[in-house]
C-alpha cells in the first residue's frame, strides 16, 4: 500500500491549480491556500480526473451487454491477480486529492458557507471513489487525512469493513448536500456538482448497498437502512423539482442533450469549454461507437414487444424472426439503441451483418449516443458525458421502494417505469393488474426496465453484482447476429461456421431457440465463481507492503 500513499503526500501539490491551468507542481502549498479561488482551483483538479467516454470504461465489458474484439476478463472470468492495478490505485490517488482539500481548505479564512461550498465538492468526490473502490473490493482502508511523511501508521493499515466506508460517504454526501449550490445556480459553472448530485449519489449508493447487502446476506450492516437513504434522497430530489425527462430518448445522447438546458442532466463530466477549463476537450465517440463494442442478443432478448410482455410469451414473436424483423412492434427504444440492418434515420450508416472487419464481437451495433456527421465538427465531439441521469433516480427509486416495502402501488408505477416507458414512445404500463394477468414478476420487470435503459451507461455489470445474478448469466454462451447469407458479404465459412442450427444448437449445446444465431463466446471459455469472482483480487503489492495488515479477498490465490 505504500505507493498509493506516498502518492498521498504528492497530491498536496498537484491539487494547486488556477480556473484555466493545469496543475501548478511549482507552487508550495503553505503558500498557497490563502482564498476562495485557490480552493476553487484546487477543486478543479477533481472534474479532470473523472471517468468519460473513453477513459476508465468508456465501454463496460465486464458483464454480458458488450462484447469488444477479444473476450473481456472479468466477463469471461479469467482474470488473474495483479501485482498492481488502477482499480485500487487510482480511486485512492484521487481521494488524496480530496482529503488534501478537505484538511488544508479548512484552515483558509474566508467565509463559513463559502468555505463549505467548494470543501463540500471535495467531500463529494471522496464518496465518489470510496464507494467505486467497496463496488469492486468490499472492505478496504478509509483514509481520512494527508500523509506527511512515510513513517506515519495509518500508511499501512488495514481494511475497514465496507459498511463503516459507506457511512462515511453517506457523510460526505450529507454535507455536500448541504453545502453544495442548487443545480440552477451553476448554469454559468456548468459541469460543477450540485445537491443534486450530491442526492443522486446517495440513490445510488443505497440501492446498491441494500441489495447487495440483502442478496449476498452480509452481516454488519441493515440493508433496509440503506434502501431508506436511497428512497429518502429521490424523494428529496422530487420535492425540489429541479429535474425532469429530456423529451426525446435518442436525441438526449446527442448535442440536443447537452447543457443545462436538458433538466435529466444531474452529474455530468463536461466536454469542450467550460467552466473549469478554456481548454477544449474532445471525446471522439462517434467513431468508438462501430469498432469497439456491440451488443449482445442477450440484451437484445430483454426488450418488451408493444404488447408489454417478453419475447417468448408476446403474440407478436416470430419464431423464424429475421435481422430486420426484431425491431417490428417492438419497444421503441430497441430502434433507438440498435442500428437496424438498413436505417434510415442516420445516412451512410447502414450495417450489413459481417460485412464490417471492425464490426466488434458480432454483436448489434451501437446506436444509441452515434454521432453523426450532420453536426458541425465543432459539436460532434463535445456533447456532454452524463454520470447520472434523472431517469436512473426514477428507476432506482422504483426498485428501491419494492425492495423495501414488498411491493409497489400503481400510482408510484406511473411516475416512474411508465414515466420512462412514455418518454419514447412505450404506451403500455406496467400496473400490478398487468403483472399478476400475465403472470410475470414485478420485481423482474423493474430490473428489466432499468436494463434496456441503461444499455451501454456502465450501469448493468454493478447490478449483476449486486442483484447476485452474475453466476446465472456470466457463465452462459454470448450470442450476437443472425446470420442470413443474403444480406451477408461473408460466408459460413468465412465465419467459421459458428452458427446455431436448426434446433439452436452449437457445438453439441443447445445456446439459443433460433437456427443461424451467431456465437461469439462459448460458455465452455466462460466461468465464474460465486465464492470469489463478485469482489476483485486485492493487487498483490498492497498485500506485501502493508507489513500483513491487508488480506487478500476470500478464494483469490
Amino acid at each position: 500500500m505504500k505507493n498509493i500513499f506516498l502518492l498521498f503526500v504528492s497530491a498536496i501539490f498537484i491539487s494547486s491549480c488556477s480556473l484555466d491551468r493545469e496543475p501548478e507542481t511549482t507552487l508550495s502549498d503553505r503558500d498557497f491556500w490563502r482564498s476562495e479561488a485557490d480552493l476553487r482551483g484546487a477543486c478543479n483538479r477533481l472534474y479532470i480526473d473523472l471517468p468519460g467516454f473513453l477513459t476508465g470504461r468508456g465501454h463496460d465489458m465486464r458483464s454480458e451487454e458488450l462484447v469488444g474484439t477479444t473476450p473481456d476478463n472479468i466477463s469471461s472470468g479469467n482474470r488473474s491477480i495483479p501485482e498492481t492495478d488502477a482499480d485500487w490505485t487510482d480511486p485512492y490517488n484521487k481521494i488524496g486529492v480530496c482529503n488534501n482539500i478537505i484538511a488544508k481548505g479548512a484552515h483558509i479564512d474566508i467565509a463559513e458557507g463559502t468555505k463549505n461550498r467548494w470543501l463540500a465538492e471535495a467531500h463529494f468526490f471522496r464518496a465518489f471513489y470510496y464507494f467505486d473502490l467497496v463496488k469492486k473490493y468490499g472492505d478496504v482502508p478509509l483514509i481520512l487525512k494527508v500523509f506527511t511523511n512515510t513513517s506515519d501508521p495509518e500508511i499501512k493499515k488495514g481494511r475497514d469493513p465496507r459498511e463503516t466506508v459507506i457511512q462515511q460517504c453517506y457523510t460526505d454526501l450529507d454535507f455536500a448536500a448541504q453545502w453544495l449550490p442548487d443545480v440552477d445556480q451553476t448554469s454559468n459553472d456548468w459541469g460543477r456538482v450540485s445537491q443534486s448530485a450530491a442526492l443522486g449519489m446517495i440513490v445510488r449508493i443505497g440501492l446498491f448497498e441494500g441489495t447487495y447487502s440483502k442478496y449476498h446476506k452480509l452481516t454488519g450492516g441493515d440493508s433496509r437502512s440503506h434502501l431508506k437513504r436511497s428512497i429518502d434522497a429521490a424523494e428529496a430530489m422530487f420535492k425540489a423539482n429541479k429535474h425532469s425527462l429530456y423529451p426525446s430518448f435518442q436525441n438526449l445522447f446527442y448535442f440536443d442533450g447537452e447543457g443545462r438546458k436538458n433538466k435529466e442532466n444531474v452529474f455530468v463530466k463536461v466536454y469542450g469549454p467550460n467552466g473549469i477549463s478554456n481548454a477544449i476537450t474532445w471525446h471522439n465517440q462517434s467513431a468508438s461507437k462501430a469498432t469497439q463494442a456491440t451488443i449482445t442478443r442477450q440484451m437484445i432478448d430483454n426488450f418488451l414487444y408493444m404488447d408489454g410482455l417478453p419475447r417468448l410469451q408476446s403474440a407478436h414473436y416470430k419464431e423464424d424472426i429475421k435481422m430486420d424483423d426484431i425491431f417490428d412492434q417492438r419497444d421503441p427504444r430497441l430502434k433507438m439503441t440498435v442500428f437496424a440492418y438498413k436505417d434510415i434515420s442516420f445516412k451512410d450508416a447502414e450495417y450489413l451483418p459481417f460485412d464490417n472487419v471492425n464490426h466488434a464481437g458480432f454483436g448489434y451495433p451501437i446506436k444509441k449516443g452515434y454521432m453523426k456527421e450532420e453536426y458541425d465538427s465543432d459539436s460532434k465531439e463535445t456533447v456532454d458525458k452524463m454520470i447520472i441521469r434523472y431517469a436512473e433516480v426514477l428507476i432506482s427509486y422504483a426498485e428501491a421502494l419494492y425492495e423495501y416495502n414488498g411491493k409497489i402501488d400503481n400510482t408510484e408505477l406511473e411516475a416512474t417505469v411508465n414515466t420512462i416507458r412514455n418518454r419514447s414512445g412505450f404506451t403500455t404500463k406496467l400496473t400490478n393488474e398487468f403483472v399478476s394477468t400475465h403472470g410475470l414478476n414485478m420485481l423482474d420487470e423493474i430490473r428489466r426496465e432499468r436494463i434496456v435503459e441503461f444499455i451501454d451507461e456502465n450501469i448493468h455489470y454493478d447490478d449483476i453484482i449486486r442483484w447476485k445474478t452474475a453466476e446465472n448469466v456470466l457463465p452462459q454462451a454470448l450470442l450476437g447476429l443472425l446470420f442470413n447469407a443474403a444480406e451477408s458479404a461473408k460466408t459460413d465459412k468465412e465465419l467459421n461456421y459458428r452458427f446455431t442450427d436448426a434446433s439452436g444448437v452449437y457445438n453439441g449445446v443447445k445456446v439459443y431457440d433460433q437456427p443461424n444465431i451467431y456465437v461469439i463466446e462459448t460458455a465452455a471459455g466462460r466461468r465464474f465463481n460465486p465464492q470469489r469472482d463478485y469482489l476483485y483480487p486485492v493487487p498483490t503489492y498492497e498485500i506485501s507492503t502493508s507489513n500483513g495488515n491487508i488480506e487478500q479477498n476470500p478464494n483469490w490465490k
